[in-house]
């Protein structure tokens, strides 16, 4: 049974680190373009704030959940748009964005843990909003950080975006409209330090994916293409999941094109 606990100190952790990363930022440094189109660093952090407070929501107040999804004026754009609404000047976004984390984990470790939280459709126990909210804030910060010129030290928290990886296989298949597999997939990865294997799946599978763990979690969680990473698919379902895979709720997002111009 997963610790929720630790889940949430690694949900502090992880938050701690991007935190880092932009607080002692200038004005100009919140204003930087980052390589999702249209969004500058301050539109990560505010998406992150946004998204803690719906899923606060969630945990507290289902009825204002369902309502903030269908009073929302354009479905396609509820991402932007939450974005849009918690933008504020650097100061004010910072401390928005960390007295939402601290109140929606808060609410998480006062959730029973066999209760299902809505969500965007789907219901998510207290245990797997804290692991999808890890994978986000990694996934936003990496975006970040990359708009920053600075490079991070992956950690052993990538464990929970790679297992959120694997068990979104299904969901990868059926966003894009393309029936989800019957067989099984192995993904062996190369933790971030030492010579752990984090594996997921049966160890007999046919189809198999293996490869470092941080290239596995930059494309599940679509921040880079497959042509520029050391992952090895082996079996048709594993292929072409490689070309779907998304650990996010919700329909296909925006994949990152190839750094060389030209996908495999």
């Amino acid at each position: 049974m997963v610790d929720p606990t630790a889940l949430l100190a690694d949900l502090a952790a992880e938050s701690d680190q991007l935190d880092a990363l932009v607080s002692g930022l200038p004005p100009e440094g919140w204003s930087r373009a980052t390589p999702a189109a249209g969004w500058t660093v301050a539109h990560q952090i505010a998406h992150l704030a946004w998204t803690d407070h719906v899923a606060g929501l969630a945990a507290t107040d289902p009825d204002a959940f369902y309502a903030s999804v269908l009073s929302a004026p354009d479905p396609a754009r509820l991402v932007d748009d939450g974005a849009e609404s918690f933008l504020a000047p650097p100061p004010a976004l910072l401390a928005r964005w960390r007295d939402g984390r601290t109140a929606l984990a808060a609410a998480l470790a006062a959730t029973p843990p066999g209760e299902k939280l809505p969500w965007y459709g789907t219901r998510m126990s207290p245990a797997s909003m804290a692991t999808a909210r890890i994978m986000e804030t990694w996934a936003h910060g990496e975006d970040v950080a990359d708009a920053l010129g600075v490079t991070r030290t992956p950690t052993a928290r990538l464990r929970h975006v790679a297992h959120l990886g694997f068990r979104t296989l299904g969901h990868g298949f059926a966003a894009h409209g393309r029936a989800v597999p019957a067989d099984p997939v192995r993904v062996e990865l190369g933790a971030p330090a030492g010579d752990e294997v984090w594996a997921f799946g049966p160890a007999d599978a046919a189809d198999r994916v293996t490869g470092p763990a941080l290239d596995f979690c930059l494309l599940v969680t679509q921040r880079r293409h497959r042509a520029d990473l050391a992952l090895v698919a082996t079996g048709p379902v594993a292929d072409e999941w490689l070309d779907v895979a998304q650990a996010f709720a919700g329909p296909p997002g925006n994949k990152r094109e190839p750094a060389s111009g030209v996908s495999s």
